[in-house]
């Protein structure tokens, strides 16, 4: 795992792993750090993982934007916004769209942008600790980072505009209950649950998940006839694939199926 600025990365079998490593500042996002995990991202995606893990240290996943930066850049804030989003958001976007599963493990606490990068997961599983606040409209802002994106995914969008604007922090059980996060564990348990969770995907049919989340995320804006070509074409793809013919051949045979990806 390399390491820089409060975060580490790397791609070990199979799995691709970016922590945010900086708990005393709350891991939260500056200019220098959200340099750092533009690369860590870029860097784990040309590793071409075949699951890909983000997790934090500490008691916070990330409190979001780092606010000593903010107050300390007085009126040329703007500019810091854009130093810091120009790169970040074609990098998270880089990441939810890579074919490979993205579990992301809610160490504790988030807030701000931190937030974003929590539910963009394709797999969000929290600490009993977690706690979501979106604190924006508390300090005069307004989202960044995918925040109000994938909270509205996830919640719908009458919710996620409510959270938005109360900035009301919600415990674990609430965010499970409304589906910003699909499973709460005991906090000395999440890191092996995720981890577990991290290997299973990364020993499953990759490119069928690939297929998967490109038909799932395009579903609500793609009219019912495309969507049904799109679905027999990557159907039609995979029935010629090396690990069709070996899943199909597990099943026969009552075994586990040992796919290669291809």
């Amino acid at each position: 795992m390399e390491l820089s600025e409060g975060i580490a990365w790397g791609v070990e079998e199979r799995i691709g792993r970016i922590v945010l490593k900086r708990p005393e500042r709350a891991n939260a996002i500056g200019a220098r750090s959200s340099r750092t995990l533009v690369r860590a991202i870029d860097e784990v995606l040309a590793g071409k993982p075949r699951a890909i893990l983000l997790t934090g240290e500490g008691r916070v996943f990330c409190a979001g934007g780092d606010i000593g930066e903010f107050v300390a850049a007085g009126e040329a804030l703007p500019a810091l916004v854009d130093e810091i989003l120009d790169r970040l958001h074609p990098a998270l976007l880089r990441l939810s769209n890579n074919p490979a599963p993205l579990v992301v493990a809610v160490n504790g606490s988030v807030g701000g942008a931190g937030v974003g990068l929590a539910l963009c997961g394709d797999f969000v599983l929290a600490a009993e600790s977690m706690k979501l606040r979106t604190g924006y409209a508390a300090i005069g802002l307004s989202p960044d980072a995918g925040a109000s994106y994938f909270l509205a995914r996830r919640v719908g969008p009458v919710r996620a505009q409510q959270l938005l604007m109360m900035s009301d922090a919600i415990d674990s059980q609430r965010c499970l209950a409304w589906g910003a996060v699909d499973a709460i564990y005991p906090d000395a348990e999440l890191g092996a649950a995720s981890d577990a969770l991290a290997a299973r995907l990364a020993n499953g049919a990759s490119a069928s998940f690939a297929g998967i989340k490109t038909l799932c995320a395009g579903a609500p804006a793609r009219p019912f006839e495309e969507h049904l070509a799109l679905e027999h074409k990557l159907l039609r793809e995979r029935a010629g694939s090396a690990d069709a013919r070996e899943g199909v051949a597990a099943f026969v045979a009552k075994r586990a199926p040992r796919f290669t990806g291809t």
